[in-house]
């Protein structure tokens, strides 16, 4: 396979923006030539708006972005994925995490009897959990979930039951432990009442060593603290693949809900790992949540590339990488029930992303996975916006925002979180001149020469891109389609790199060497098995 930097479209883009900064072109400038900009550069789907205007592209860009995308394939890959075709080469799987919301060909079809079948149960046990129908040892209702998971059992879960808590049903608490550190499990359970918490271990394999750590914690709590022991199937239940591993910890085979090799841990939210989701918002909120999901679905699959977000949000971030050389990107929600929203996107870009050989196995030949980082607003302004603004670095941000605040006697401090956000990617694009900083000096009493000295110190370069999206309101659907609107990102990034977005090596062999690093924390005699720093760190915790 022929790598991208060698294609006709790659090697235009390339020239392309050597032009457009041997001009110098700015976004700024762009804007005053063209007063339509704003509504050439936008664009709608359902309730989600994407506004990519504040970018260093021309319609030239733009078309020659498109170009690469069609000569890398993109249209035909994003047919494969939807039909089901083999795409995550490495392990010989499809990705189907499409088939959890989106009805497929006919071909799939045992794989939509799967996940309605699965929607169907979930339904049957969150129905009985919130009639109070599902009760503890000692008959009481459950009052606490507690999700055990880590990666895509726990990240995805987490940032949705946060994101979406106006929603939450008001007789269960909602809890997640990922990390571990005992004191992660320790302060959960510290709130918690034996005879009414509920256990979800989330774990495809049921064999990842942080999750059945927590889950053996929680089940010595259970017991130590009065739980009846027959009784255990009743505050554990599992999603998982491995059904006779759950049934060993003392779940009820009945409990055990599905997960499937077909959908990486990064994109399984919509499946049976949803499950704290359905249970913490109601599974009419879930489904919602997936209706998200499957609008922005059919907008990836049949709108046309010039008015279709995801891919125009994956080829800006290619032309950053690659011909503008940003290494990072910042997301920036404008909504603190979002706040999770970075951290998830971390595992979501750079998991899939993080990639240094081709789908054929060759080194790739351009830059792969920029570090995903950021906040909620307005917290970021008061601490890494100072570097966005007069840092040398190129950082590409997504600004995103929410219309309606969902509390309507907040709207007015509501407002004032809008115009921060506005502001602030204004500010980038905008900047700020010497001379103007000079100027506001001495309107301010400044003497000329203490004024030219500090205006420099004021500089703020501008010309810094960003895209903002703004969400209607934060429903469970609107939420379906942001997080759909970045996996399927994610896609184009990988197709236009040529990598396989699907794997994860890189993670496994973390977890392979920690079984042998434990084995040498807890032996007898001093470690001399590895390298002189690691025999070195285990020794010294030896002593």
């Amino acid at each position: 396979m022929t790598s991208p930097s060698r294609s006709r479209s790659w090697q235009k883009l390339s020239t392309h923006y050597q032009q457009l900064h041997s001009t110098p072109v700015t976004i700024a400038s762009l804007f005053a030539a063209d007063p339509s900009r704003f509504t050439r550069f936008s664009v709608t789907s359902g309730e989600v708006f994407l506004d990519y205007s504040k970018n260093l592209l021309n319609d030239e860009t733009r078309s020659l972005l498109l170009e690469l995308a069609e000569e890398s394939g993109l249209r035909e890959a994003i047919a494969a994925m939807f039909r089901g075709d083999v795409i995550n080469g490495t392990e010989a799987r499809p990705a189907l995490h499409v088939a959890l919301r989106t009805p497929l060909p006919s071909a799939t079809l045992k794989v939509g009897d799967e996940v309605q079948s699965t929607l169907n149960k979930m339904e049957e046990f969150v129905a009985r959990v919130h009639q109070g129908n599902w009760t503890g040892y000692t008959g009481k209702s459950i009052r606490t979930v507690i999700n055990i998971g880590i990666g895509g059992s726990d990240l995805g879960p987490a940032m949705v039951t946060e994101a979406l808590r106006h929603l939450h049903v008001p007789q269960l608490s909602t809890c997640f432990v990922s990390n571990v550190d005992p004191v992660h499990m320790r302060q959960t359970l510290a709130h918690a009442d034996p005879q009414t918490t509920l256990f979800i271990i989330a774990s495809k394999t049921f064999t990842t060593l942080e999750t059945l750590q927590n889950a053996a914690m929680a089940r010595r709590w259970y017991q130590d603290n009065g739980g009846d022991v027959a009784q255990i199937s009743r505050h554990f239940v599992a999603v998982t693949a491995n059904v006779p591993k759950a049934e060993a910890f003392g779940i009820d085979a009945a409990n055990v809900f599905p997960m499937w090799d077909w959908v990486g841990g990064r994109y399984s939210l919509w499946s049976a790992i949803g499950l704290p989701v359905a249970l913490a918002i109601g599974m009419h909120g879930f489904r919602d949540l997936l209706h998200g999901a499957r609008l922005m679905d059919e907008h990836f699959r049949d709108a046309p590339f010039e008015q279709n977000i995801p891919v125009l949000m994956g080829l800006l971030a290619v032309w950053y990488s690659n011909f503008g050389g940003a290494s990072s990107q910042a997301i920036l929600p404008y909504s603190q029930s979002l706040h999770l929203f970075p951290a998830f996107l971390q595992q979501l870009e750079m998991e899939s992303l993080g990639k240094s050989v081709e789908v054929d196995g060759s080194p790739v030949q351009v830059a792969t996975g920029p570090v995903v980082w950021g906040s909620a607003g307005t917290n970021g302004q008061h601490s890494f916006h100072q570097l966005l603004h007069q840092g040398v670095h190129l950082i590409p941000a997504d600004f995103i925002g929410v219309l309606t605040s969902v509390h309507a006697a907040d709207s007015n401090q509501h407002t004032h979180l809008l115009a921060n956000c506005f502001s602030q990617s204004q500010a980038l694009m905008q900047g700020k001149s010497e001379e103007e900083a000079y100027q506001e000096l001495l309107k301010q009493g400044r003497d000329e020469t203490s004024a030219r000295a500090l205006a420099k110190h004021k500089v703020i370069a501008g010309n810094k891109p960003s895209n903002t999206i703004m969400l209607q309101t934060l429903s469970a659907q609107n939420l379906g389609s942001l997080i759909a609107i970045y996996e399927h990102k994610v896609y184009v990034e990988s197709v236009i790199w040529h990598i396989n977005a699907f794997d994860q090596w890189g993670v496994e062999l973390g977890k392979q060497l920690s079984e042998k690093l434990y084995g040498a924390l807890t032996a007898d005699a001093a470690c001399s098995t590895f390298d002189g720093s690691t025999n070195g760190l285990i020794n010294h915790c030896r002593k």
